[in-house]
């Protein structure tokens, strides 16, 4: 057994025949840095020995077979020179995790290239007026402030299919929001340990159900009721209003999850210097916990509207077909979203480069934006609203 002086770090020194450490930063530290230069060497486990009070420490290395030898021979300063030996599987993993995150990026890139490059050639063939200028600019503010998408008679106005999107969005953030946030709130601060690890499992199986029987439940249960209520003079078979409500129900988990987490990072602190001022459990709640997440909530609120902006097969089976404007918008009739013609259009008999396939794509883009907006305004409002504590 031999003991040697190893200069693991500029700060970092160790003196053999059990002196004291000095400039060590962390007990830690130091062995990791041993356990590093025993795997680059080749040398068996390292021993350390002393008391973390005053690093007294004698440090053992076991020789194998000459190789402490070569491995601590000194260099022209006097100092141990330690070689690093090749990890074929380490250089491997680094790559392949590398080629993942590249593979990531490209497909983004991919994604907006061909909604780009289809979409450019809807604006630029659609009532072509010579210049190319002139012509995309022309149907783009068509496409922006029509009231009227009827590809057979030459009119691509965005506006009906996108007030059907807002409807049923707007239908299920007025259920999801106020019952997800009431499901975070009992689950973080009213529920036990055992009643929180019941029910939140079964809250989150909601958001393993496939999404076309959420579409087939709104058909068969929420629009029966809603004719139940209202009449059925009133509301359709087919309307925005029960796909909107289902929809709610179906991000509802998203919702009361991220806001739960939000609630629960809260620190425990503040909740006792509420209570120690004298405040009901309530009144904490409302003024505390709840501003304090607030970031987190606003947060899981816009992941939300994310979410119902893009969905298809809800809105593909209950809230009817055919692109409709109204106003003021008309909850109980049948309309079309966006996604929902895109699903509708591309299932039918459409001829590639033709104006209706292109058609497709600029609305595809359209989506790809407000949703790219949506959550560049949930990153926004985390920063901008988030609480950092000590």
């Amino acid at each position: 057994m031999k003991r040697y002086a190893l200069n693991l770090h500029p700060n970092t020194f160790v003196r053999y025949q059990n002196r004291n450490l000095f400039s060590l930063y962390q007990w830690s530290t130091l062995k990791c840095l041993l356990n590093i230069v025993c795997d680059n060497t080749g040398l068996t486990p390292i021993h350390i020995r002393g008391q973390k009070q005053d690093m007294a420490t004698t440090i053992e290395v076991k020789r194998k077979n000459g190789a402490i030898e070569a491995a601590l021979a000194n260099d022209a300063s006097g100092r141990p020179r330690i070689e690093k030996r090749g990890r074929p599987f380490d250089d491997f993993m680094r790559y392949l995790l590398l080629a993942c995150g590249t593979i990531s990026v490209l497909t983004t890139l991919g994604i907006v290239w061909v909604l780009g490059s289809e979409a450019l050639a809807f604006f630029t063939s659609v009532n072509d007026q010579g210049n190319v200028f002139s012509t995309v600019l022309g149907n783009l503010g068509n496409f922006l402030t029509g009231t009227q998408w009827q590809p057979g008679a030459g009119l691509f106005g965005i506006w009906p299919l996108l007030e059907a999107t807002l409807m049923t969005s707007f239908m299920a953030m007025l259920v999801a929001v106020p019952l997800g946030l009431g499901a975070a709130v009992y689950l973080s601060e009213y529920a036990s340990q055992r009643t929180r690890s019941t029910l939140k499992p079964v809250l989150e199986v909601l958001a393993g159900i496939p999404t076309v029987v959420y579409g087939y439940f709104a058909i068969t249960f929420m629009t029966p009721l809603l004719q139940g209520v209202f009449g059925r003079d009133t509301v359709q078979f087919y309307n925005t209003a029960s796909a909107g409500l289902v929809m709610g129900i179906m991000i509802l988990p998203t919702i009361a999850s991220m806001s739960e987490d939000a609630l629960t990072a809260v620190p425990r602190a503040l909740r006792e210097a509420s209570y120690g001022l004298g405040a009901t459990k309530f009144e904490t709640i409302s003024k505390v916990v709840i501003p304090a997440g607030l970031s987190g909530i606003l947060a899981a609120a816009i992941v939300g509207i994310s979410r119902a902006v893009g969905e298809t097969m809800i809105v593909a089976l209950a809230a009817g077909a055919g692109p409709r404007f109204s106003f003021p918008p008309d909850f109980f009739v049948a309309a079309e979203t966006m996604t929902g013609h895109i699903a509708r259009i591309s299932g039918g008999d459409l001829s590639y480069g033709s104006i209706d396939y292109q058609s497709l794509f600029a609305i595809g883009l359209a989506l790809f934006i407000f949703t790219l907006l949506l959550n560049m305004l949930s990153r926004y409002v985390t920063n901008r609203f988030r609480e950092a504590y000590q």
